[in-house]
């Protein structure tokens, strides 16, 4: 059970505005005439921010939703005929669709000079069709509506889907918010007739956007992206906050540059994924940081250093004991085939992977949290020193 829940916790975030929204509408009162303004400042708000973040942060994907959502709402904030929300419900997705099938490849880079030349086209296409007063050709039956029409439908779930899909299976926050945001926009068309439940979900897109596009920017600079662990930074904050009893032990893979060297950067980076993985799982109330390079660093709050050493010495031996498979270029990704290429051949070629370890505690000579992390690096020392693969204090 733990899996799922880990993968569904992106969503929670933009599952909870959409829930928002929705009690909003159901349990709110109406806004009083001197505050009617706000049902269109508040969606503009969100929307201008999430376009001018996803710009700033260079992604390209939430730049082009945000974008078109933005423009959408204004055209149908200014002009509310039929065929303006027509061609609204049509075009956000649309544009959606293309952006996720194709790379991403952020948003200031050549191709975006063509997006903003397309939204500026699509919003002449909207201000031309404000002006129009025959709706014949909304009788068609791909077109007709309310509520949305058929082709907006059809964009909606093909947009729907490729976003899941570039969600699967690292279910980042921002992946997340951009399909989230795509069904944000999908209720309020939904609900076109009604202006004020129309600007409530797509002032709900804009915050999806928003707040995914700082919980990307939050990992960038807390969460280092090869091994999944928390970065440097977040372990000098965790420093910070710690109290007056706690250990912090330093660990450094065993003879990198070798593996380096003979196997192959891309060998060295699965090294550190195994590490990383592997002290993730330790125990004693353990939190495990990738400090830089092969080094991690590993902190205990609220535990000494007697009671930390059995669990590092239980996740030093599991590392120790572990034959790591190399994967070669042509080694395939799914384990079922790699099975059957191993039972028809000769048996992969395997690693073993060491770390040393250096625990400290706070103590006369170090006293501040910066000093036991330098305490923990002599302890480090030490243990290579005396032949590596072991605990030194």
């Amino acid at each position: 059970m733990v899996e799922p829940l880990s993968a569904l916790r992106p969503a929670w975030i933009p599952a909870g505005i959409l829930l928002a929204a929705a009690l909003v509408l159901w349990l709110g009162p109406g806004l009083p005439d001197s505050l009617a303004g706000l049902r269109t400042l508040g969606p503009y708000a969100a929307l201008v921010t999430a376009t001018v973040l996803a710009f700033w942060f260079n992604r390209g994907r939430s730049f082009v939703i945000a974008a078109s959502l933005l423009l959408g709402f204004a055209a149908y904030s200014e002009y509310s005929t039929k065929l303006v929300y027509t061609a609204i419900a049509v075009l956000v997705p649309a544009n959606a669709l293309l952006a996720m099938v194709r790379p991403e490849k952020g948003a200031r880079y050549r191709m975006a000079y063509v997006w903003i030349a397309l939204l500026a086209a699509e919003g002449a296409l909207l201000y031309w069709l404000s002006g129009i007063t025959r709706e014949a050709a909304l009788e068609h039956w791909a077109l007709r509506s309310p509520p949305t029409p058929l082709l907006g439908r059809l964009a909606f779930a093909g947009a729907f889907a490729a976003a899941v899909w570039r969600a699967w299976p690292e279910h980042k926050p921002l992946q997340v918010g951009n399909a989230a945001a795509l069904a944000a926009f999908f209720i309020a068309s939904e609900w076109g007739a009604d202006m004020g439940a129309f600007s409530t979900f797509m002032g709900a897109a804009g915050a999806i956007l928003v707040v995914s596009l700082l919980q990307e920017s939050h990992a960038l600079a807390f969460r280092d992206q090869l091994t999944g662990l928390p970065g440097r930074r977040a372990l000098d904050e965790r420093l910070r906050s710690l109290g007056e009893r706690y250990a912090i032990a330093m660990v450094d893979v065993d003879h990198f540059k070798k593996f380096n060297d003979t196997h192959g950067h891309d060998i060295g980076d699965q090294v550190l994924k195994l590490v990383a993985n592997r002290l993730a799982q330790v125990g004693g109330g353990g939190t495990a940081y990738r400090y830089g390079g092969e080094e991690f660093g590993v902190v205990f709050p609220g535990v000494g250093a007697d009671e930390a050493a059995p669990w590092l010495e239980a996740i030093r031996d599991s590392i120790e004991k572990y034959r790591m498979a190399v994967r070669a270029g042509d080694r395939p990704k799914k384990a079922e085939e790699g099975a059957k290429r191993r039972g028809a051949g000769a048996p992969e070629k395997g690693l073993s992977v060491t770390v040393s370890i250096g625990l400290a505690g706070p103590s006369g000579r170090a006293r501040t949290p910066q000093q036991v992390v330098k305490a923990a690096d002599e302890a480090l020392y030490r243990a290579k020193q005396g032949g590596r693969n072991r605990l030194s204090r």
